[in-house]
């Protein structure tokens, strides 16, 4: 029987005294903890608090999208946008992170994320996304290719954790045209009030494996 897999606008839930009451963080977390403790590829060894996470899933959500892969109920993946660097000029670029659950991976999750991700950010008027990754990662590698990154440049041993130096690569996806007088991105929570924005998150629900 085919599952019901779906992409929806992540919910961060209600902090209270440190407490998270209701929404997405918790089961993002429990995804977001294999990645910190088992591999070295988020730079953080330890995942932050519920609370902390759920603070943080709020706060890009002003701006940028956090989008959840659900399915049957659980959410089995997330992706998100942020901020590359913080000033003026940069606001036209954007940095990418996917995450899948261990059980789920390799059924079209994180394409799915990515391409629901692009349609957003390109109706926001955002011209590139990027992602750094930890190399070497051969399957990260073939993800990022067929996406239609580029990879720009390699950082050997730019950081140290899980006991070793570890290289990152960067990559770029072109999301627009670069036009001689840009006008400002729309923040994602103005976006939210557009009658199109449902089908702008549902659009990489296609390559979402039943």
């Amino acid at each position: 029987m085919a599952s019901d897999r779906h992409i929806r606008v992540a919910e961060p839930g209600t902090v209270e005294g440190g407490t998270v009451t209701g929404g997405d963080t918790p089961a993002i977390r429990e995804i977001y903890a294999h990645f910190c403790e088992s591999t070295p590829v988020t730079f953080e060894e330890r995942a932050p608090s519920v609370a902390a996470l759920s603070e943080r899933i709020r706060s890009t959500l002003e701006r940028y999208p956090w989008l959840v892969c659900e399915r049957d109920g659980e959410v089995v993946g997330y992706a998100y946008a942020s901020q590359l660097r913080k000033r003026h000029a940069y606001q036209w670029v954007v940095e990418l992170s996917v995450y899948v659950a261990a059980a789920v991976r390799r059924s079209g999750i994180g394409r799915g994320l990515y391409e629901s991700l692009f349609a957003i950010l390109e109706r926001q008027g955002v011209r590139d996304a990027y992602a750094v990754t930890t190399v070497p990662n051969p399957e990260t590698v073939r993800f990022h290719e067929r996406l239609g990154f580029e990879r720009l440049a390699d950082f050997p041993a730019i950081g140290h954790t899980h006991g070793d130096w570890q290289d990152v690569a960067w990559w770029r996806r072109p999301l627009g045209e670069k036009t001689a007088d840009p006008e400002p991105i729309t923040s994602f929570s103005d976006l939210r009030e557009d009658p199109d924005v449902r089908s702008l998150i549902a659009a990489g629900e296609a390559f979402l494996e039943r």
